[in-house]
This record gives structure tokens, C-alpha cells and sequence, in this order.
């Protein structure tokens, strides 16, 4: 072992070593200051948790507004094609080019730009993630007539959403309480359901003008997202995990302080505190926080980064973006004449199926609810499938009101309802939940970002696959996402550990053990002293290893 090396261990070693102490001396004061406290306690830190999860709301609000424009008259005949009759239309490759591109820029700006939040903290990042989508949404207004140039501008709006949908989550998990970090990650996806809802309800508000203030007003709109947004984090205390990280701890200590509305002289702010810098101290004897380590890391870096891929592509293949993206499209196909007002209904579940979800992750578990959702949609688009593709259509598959039996129309758009339910309140936030804790502090950035690349780029597949496949074969693409649902039970099964009351550092302690994930519900974490002296990341740190 190198000089340098032996006095890494040792520092860390003697952290470690006063960590022990402290905990061996602690007072009865330190004692009642864990004792779980009343729900009103912990009221301004999921206030501010709320401010950073506003970031969903931003992605929501354009996914629930660009399924309306697509449909809109004026939208039409600016970035449209002409019929010889004279109408408008947007052919299937504009229409997907248009609604998928977004997803390319949140794919890059998740893996290149949310390198910000590494370099100047989480809220720095969100903050320039805004100025980004505030660009982007300029170019949007100000197109006359070119489509290519609203594409540019969701192409540049995307680079902020997806910073933002890494940096989010992850500046939430950092800065929660461990026994409410699910429910307040989740409050990430209640925004996002909240903003498609807003985003349908507007665009059902503008579709009666005759002008572009159909399509020029919810953009408009947008503006004042990315300032509310900007204006939260103002006030937000910078995540402590950075803070000590960068050797700023008199900050971490006020942050962690602000957050639980305590004195920076609280006992149970130092131990935090001290705990935090343990498990980075430890991750440190693991080695660089290269992209390398995404692979050679440990424990089981490479394993919890397919996972955390496999979830989030998963979470696209479920189906859910297709009624998202596509609803005002496909309601019209099932022979709806007001195809807006059921996107609005559909919008409303998914709001209010999303405090379900929030209700349900800390309480089920993170692996129960994932399973119980991928179970209810495979039944779910089953049904739908079934009867979109052998009972809707009275003859061919033409999409008119006579060629439409409407009680089969209304019983697919309950059956999507019910859905849309299982989903908001399963998948839809337990996903940001468990990605969210799974990487360790070093390369948590890069591992969210990599896993919510893979998030984006199924949602541009999609997005832009779904209008030539729905031309092609119809209601039984319902059947393709019916399969992904079945193979997402066995996965999770299999592969997702429970980390439901784990703190970050206790759920790198769970990978090192070899207790296979259907398992884990029951495991009990280590206490401090020997998390920092035997597992995990700690082994390096050893002091009788036979490295020192």
C-alpha cells in the first residue's frame, strides 16, 4: 500500500473510530433527539422537498399540453401539411418528430448538463436547467411558420427538463429523512401528474380561439413554471451530502439544521452530520468517481446500474406515454367528439391516483407496489387490447362515429382510467423512488443520469414509433406493451431489492450482502459502528485489514 494510501485509511479510520466514540457517549438529550417525532415536525423540509419536486410539474406541464397542440387548428396549418381538399394535417413523421424530439434533449441535458449539479451543488443546476427550458420555450413562441424551428425549441427545452428530472429526485433523496424520503420522491411524480392535468385542462381552455393563443398561451404559461421553480430554490438549503463532499461542513451543518428546523448545536445535527462524512469517507476507499466506476465499482455497481436502467425503461414500456402523449389522438379514434375533455378525465386520475402512490410506497414497500402494478396493467391493457382490436371497429378500421360501437369506446376509456390508476399510484413514483437510492453519493449523479437516459430515449421511441404503428396494426399495439407488463412482474421479482427505511448509506450495506432481493423486506441494517468497520464500502477501511 502506498504512503498516500495509509493515510487515507488512517484518516478515515480515525473518522470512523470518532464516529464509535460519539455514539458510545451519547447523552440521554442525544438520545430523545431520535426519538421519532410528530408529523408537524417534519412539515418544512417536505415544504422544501416540494419546491425541488416542481421540477416534475415543468415536464408534466409539456406533456400534457403537446398532445392538445397536435390536434389544433391553428398548430395545424402553421407546421402542417395541406390536403387537396385544404385542410391542415401533420403527417406521421412530423407528428412523431415533433412530440419525440423532446425526449432526445432530456436524454442529453439528463447525461451531460446534470454534470452541473456535481460541479456548483443541486440547486445551481436546477436553476441554469430553467434558464435552458426558458430558451427553448422563446424559440417556441416565436415560430411563425417553420416547423424545423419548433422542433428546435423542444429539442433546447428538453436539455433543461431532463437536468432537472435527475437533479430533482436526486437533491430530494438526499435532503429527506430516510423514513419519509420515498413519500417526498414521490411527490416528484405527484408534479408531474399535477402538471399533465394543468397541461390538459389549458390546452382544453385555448382550443376554442381561432388564432395561435391556442398553442402560444400555455406556452406562455411556461415561463412562470421555470420562475416559480427558480424562486424555490432561492430558499432551498443545498443538499449536506454535496456539502460535506466538498469539505463544507460548518454549510452541512446549517443545511441539515434549516431542513429539520433545529439548532446547528443540536446533537442529532452533528451525528447526521458525522454519519454522512463516514459514508463518504468510505466510498472514497472505493475508489474515483470515474464513468469507469459505473462498471467496476462495488458493491455491485454494474448490477445496480442495469437495474436502475431496466426500471426506468420499463416504466416507458408499461404503456403509460402512449395515452399521454397520444390520449386527445387516440380518444378520437374510439369515436369520442370531445376527445379533449376525456384527456382532462384521464388527467384528473392520474393526479389523484399519484397521493395513492404516496400513500402506498412507504407502506407496502417499494417491490410490492411495483408488483401489484405490473400485475393490474398487464390485465388492464389486456381487456383494452382485446376489445380496441377485435370489438371497437363495426367494419375496417376507419375513425368515424358510424364505424364505432360506443359502448365498447366508453368501456376502453374506463378500462384506461383504470390503468392509468395502477400506474400513478405503482410505477409511476416507486421507480423514481428506487432509482433515486440505489447508487452511492459518488456516482449518484451518473447513475441517475444514465438510468434516466434510458428513461428518455424509450419515451423518443415511443413517441415516435406510436403514430406509424397505430397507422399499421392499431389497437393490438396494445398487446406488445401487455407483454413488456408480464416480463416487468418477473423482473422486479427477481432483481428489485427492498429499501423501504433504509437510510443511503444502509442501502449500500443491502448490496453488499449476498441475500437474494426477494428476501430483502426483512433485513435488518447494521448498526453505524459496524457498517463503518465490516461491510460494504467500509471493508477497504478495516483497521486490522490485512491492508493497513
Amino acid at each position: 500500500m502506498s504512503a498516500e494510501q495509509e493515510q487515507q485509511v488512517s484518516g478515515t479510520s480515525a473518522t470512523i473510530d470518532g464516529l464509535a466514540s460519539l455514539k458510545q457517549e451519547k447523552t440521554a438529550e442525544e438520545e430523545d433527539a431520535f426519538k421519532p417525532k410528530p408529523a408537524t415536525a417534519y412539515f418544512f423540509i417536505s415544504f422544501l422537498c416540494g419546491l425541488v419536486a416542481f421540477g416534475g410539474y415543468v415536464f408534466g406541464f409539456d406533456t400534457g399540453t403537446i398532445s392538445g397542440f397536435v390536434n389544433m387548428d391553428d398548430y395545424l396549418m402553421r407546421f402542417g401539411q395541406q390536403h387537396a381538399d385544404g385542410t391542415y394535417y401533420l403527417s406521421n413523421v412530423r407528428t412523431g418528430l415533433i412530440v419525440s424530439i423532446f425526449n432526445i434533449g432530456c436524454a442529453v441535458g439528463g447525461l451531460a448538463l446534470s454534470k452541473v449539479g456535481d460541479i456548483w451543488g443541486r440547486r445551481i443546476g436546477i436553476m441554469v436547467a430553467m434558464i435552458i427550458y426558458m430558451v427553448g420555450i422563446i424559440i417556441q413562441i416565436a415560430s411563425q411558420d417553420k416547423w424545423y424551428q419548433y422542433f428546435i425549441g423542444r429539442l433546447i427545452t428538453g436539455l433543461g427538463v431532463g437536468t432537472t428530472s435527475v437533479l430533482s429526485p436526486l437533491f430530494i433523496s438526499e435532503s429527506a429523512p430516510k423514513h419519509l424520503r420515498g413519500t417526498l420522491v414521490c411527490c416528484f411524480q405527484l408534479m408531474v401528474t399535477l402538471g399533465i392535468f394543468l397541461g390538459y385542462c389549458t390546452t382544453y381552455g385555448t382550443k376554442n380561439y381561432t388564432d395561435s393563443r391556442q398553442w402560444r398561451i400555455p406556452l406562455g404559461l411556461c415561463f412562470a413554471w421555470a420562475l416559480l421553480l427558480i424562486s424555490g430554490m432561492v430558499f432551498m438549503p443545498e443538499s449536506p451530502r454535496f456539502l460535506i463532499e466538498r469539505q463544507r461542513f460548518d454549510e452541512a451543518k446549517a443545511s441539515v439544521a434549516k431542513s429539520n428546523q433545529v439548532s446547528t448545536e443540536d446533537p442529532a445535527v452533528y451525528t447526521e452530520v458525522e454519519l454522512i462524512q463516514a459514508g463518504i469517507d468510505r466510498e472514497a476507499l472505493a475508489g474515483s468517481a470515474g464513468w469507469k466506476e459505473l462498471i467496476t465499482g462495488k458493491p455491485k455497481m454494474l448490477q445496480r446500474v442495469i437495474l436502475g436502467m431496466m426500471l426506468q425503461s420499463i416504466q416507458q414500456l408499461t404503456g403509460n406515454n402512449y395515452f399521454f402523449y397520444y390520449g386527445t389522438t387516440i380518444f378520437k379514434a374510439v369515436g369520442m367528439s370531445d376527445s379533449f375533455q376525456t384527456s382532462i378525465v384521464l388527467g384528473i386520475v392520474n393526479f389523484a391516483s399519484t397521493f395513492v402512490g404516496i400513500w402506498a410506497i412507504e407502506r407496502m414497500g417499494r417491490r410490492s407496489c411495483l408488483l401489484v402494478g405490473s400485475a393490474c396493467m398487464s390485465v388492464c391493457f389486456l381487456i383494452y387490447s382485446i376489445l380496441g382490436s377485435v370489438n371497437l371497429y363495426i367494419d375496417g378500421y376507419e375513425n368515424t362515429p358510424s364505424n364505432t360501437r360506443k359502448p365498447t369506446g366508453n368501456a376502453m376509456i374506463f378500462i384506461t382510467c383504470l390503468f392509468i390508476f395502477f400506474f400513478a399510484s405503482t410505477w409511476a413514483g416507486g421507480v423514481y423512488s428506487i432509482v433515486s437510492e440505489t447508487y452511492p453519493l459518488r456516482i449518484r449523479s451518473k447513475g441517475m443520469a444514465v438510468a434516466t437516459a434510458a428513461n428518455w430515449m424509450w419515451g423518443f421511441l415511443i413517441s415516435f414509433f406510436t403514430p406509424f404503428i397505430t397507422s399499421a396494426i392499431h389497437f393490438y399495439y396494445g398487446f406488445v406493451f401487455t407483454g413488456c407488463l408480464i416480463f416487468s412482474f418477473f423482473y422486479v421479482f427477481f432483481f428489485v431489492r427492498e429499501t423501504k427505511g433504509l437510510s443511503l448509506e444502509e442501502v449500500d450495506e443491502l448490496y453488499a450482502t449476498d441475500l437474494p432481493p426477494w428476501k430483502t423486506a426483512g433485513w435488518t441494517p447494521p448498526s453505524a459502528e459496524d457498517m463503518a468497520h465490516t461491510t460494504g464500502f467500509a471493508e477497504a477501511a478495516k483497521p486490522t485489514n490485512k491492508h493497513v
